[in-house]
């Protein structure tokens, strides 16, 4: 049993709060991915969990055992970190085995098991190197070799692919999900980037400022963000943001800015009419040539099967908008648009709650 809870708990750096009050249940064998911006608290959170901080305030659960008060190495986890900490002077297999002759494991378990976990990770033929005649990747498989090895019913991982180049990564984060499905244990994988966590996730946690600000899965993160934050923070490009008041019309409600006017359908209460909000418009549900409202093209970023357009239009922030790669436009060129309605996203303009 590996469940992991969190319960109102707070970390204090002297006046500053890094946590605030978060509550967190990680069930047994999930991937859980914690992810947000620098500072906003997801690492300082693992490192409670771990044990390498302690929290102000709240309680940390282990497999049904309150751990506040206890040390890292009492806690049973696994721990693979950023820098990947291995030690440059033993080579390969006395890395791997270092963990093991801690605990004082006889001699031909430990060999054992250091090879089974080597030939786990496709690293077997490294052990008689050190970490400096290894490359990036085969380094990063070190380091999770070295926690496998010791049978860990949690891994805990701080950003371990972040100094990898673009296909290592992609690679690893493979890697990672087959080790996953293979052990059955509990991970919690702490990143900054949206695509590892939308690409690895059962389910993930969004954080601002040391709040969580949505968990669910990857999905359901997508598709109905919780916060405007949450929308901005996942999605490549960047959600569409136009800012504007909720207006009764037609029997039915309009978003209404300096220079459109889009009927909103019947997903939000009559109530509304009067708000001030921001629509919110991923680039998929941009409809170039499909609407009325003219705009003039800016930039295309060509994408290989399609192209991003940037375009600006009225008053109102600019625009971008996903469209096939054979569509014909230059910067410069004019164009109309329109918006699927199926793809809208009303945030309340005050706190950024979504309201639909």
């Amino acid at each position: 049993m590996a469940q992991i809870v969190l319960k109102e708990v707070v970390k204090r750096f002297g006046p500053h709060v890094a946590v605030k009050g978060v509550n967190l249940q990680v069930r047994d064998g999930e991937f859980l991915i914690m992810v947000g911006p620098s500072g906003c608290g997801k690492t300082t959170t693992l490192n409670m969990i771990s044990g390498l901080e302690r929290p102000t305030s709240g309680e940390i659960v282990i497999g049904g055992q309150m751990v506040n008060d206890l040390e890292p190495g009492e806690r049973g986890l696994g721990m693979v970190f950023q820098d990947l900490a291995l030690f440059p002077h033993l080579t390969v297999y006395e890395n791997i085995a270092f963990g093991l002759r801690v605990k004082k494991v006889p001699e031909a378990e430990l060999d054992r098991r250091v090879r089974a976990a080597a030939e786990a990770m496709h690293i077997a033929p490294l052990l008689a190197k050190r970490p400096a005649q290894c490359s990036g990747g085969e380094s990063q498989r070190v380091a999770l070799a070295r926690t496998i090895v010791t049978n860990p019913s949690v891994f805990l991982m701080d950003e371990p692919l972040s100094s990898l180049d673009a296909k290592l990564r992609v690679d690893m984060r493979t890697e990672l999900k087959r080790l996953h499905e293979r052990l059955k244990s509990t991970f919690v994988y702490v990143t900054h980037d949206q695509a590892e966590a939308m690409t690895m996730a059962d389910r993930i946690v969004v954080m601002s400022r040391g709040v969580v600000e949505q968990i669910g899965g990857p999905l359901d993160i997508y598709r109905k963000p919780a916060t405007q934050f949450v929308a901005g923070f996942f999605g490549t490009p960047t959600m569409n943001f136009l800012s504007g008041e909720i207006e009764a019309r037609d029997g039915g409600l309009a978003f209404a800015s300096q220079s459109l006017r889009e009927p909103l359908g019947d997903a939000l209460p009559a109530d509304l009419a009067g708000r001030r909000i921001v629509l919110g418009v991923r680039s998929e549900h941009v409809e170039v040539g499909r609407g009325k409202t003219p705009g003039r093209v800016q930039l295309i970023e060509p994408l290989g099967n399609e192209s991003l357009v940037f375009f600006e239009f009225g008053g109102d922030a600019p625009l971008v908008a996903k469209v096939d790669a054979e569509t014909r436009l230059r910067p410069g060129d004019n164009l109309t648009f329109g918006f699927n309605p199926a793809g809208y996203h009303v945030f309340d303009a005050q706190s950024g709650a979504r309201l639909n």
